[in-house]
């Protein structure tokens, strides 16, 4: 069953006036991950980091998490970074957890992301990928990707040196 976005909206906004970034700041993003540590796109400069926008109700999210997963074993060590942030609107850690227990990318809860409201997605699935230098090189929304969209997306940007 598919939920209004309005809810994500909402829970997006809620994330607080202090989570807003100005333009200098940009790219700002870090999380408290699901299953412990931090992630932070700022630290994350030299690698090529793929950051997925899903919830657990979305089919066409939970669809591509097989090939972002495969894609991600394959190629961490290359320098491929990834973040599956839920959008989840009750924001349940449980079931989130439950949905990802299959696959080692990390995740986080929206709720436990600072990020800048106008960075919140309005359609789902959300992947926006940037480069080693830390710009954003492809971004889409509503688009679920699979095993060879990852490959001509990514695949040149692990190969550009810094």
């Amino acid at each position: 069953m598919r939920r209004p976005f309005v809810k994500i909206i909402a829970a997006g906004l809620l994330l607080g006036a202090s989570m807003a970034a100005s333009a200098a700041d940009k790219p700002a993003l870090s999380a408290t991950l699901l299953r412990g540590g931090t992630f932070s796109l700022e630290d994350s400069r030299g690698k090529v980091v793929l950051i997925n926008f899903w919830a657990t109700w979305c089919v066409p999210c939970r669809a591509e998490m097989p090939a972002l997963d495969a894609y991600y074993r394959v190629h961490r060590g290359a320098g491929l970074e990834m973040l599956a942030v839920s959008l989840d609107a009750d924001g349940s850690k449980s079931k989130i957890l439950k949905a990802t227990s299959a696959f080692q990318f990390p995740a986080a809860r929206l709720a436990d992301t600072r990020i800048s409201r106008s960075d919140v997605p309005t359609a789902l699935p959300a992947t926006r990928i940037y480069g080693r230098d830390g710009k954003v090189r492809y971004e889409s929304m509503g688009q679920p990707l699979d095993a060879a969209s990852l490959e001509r997306l990514v695949a040149p940007l692990l190969a550009e040196r810094r």
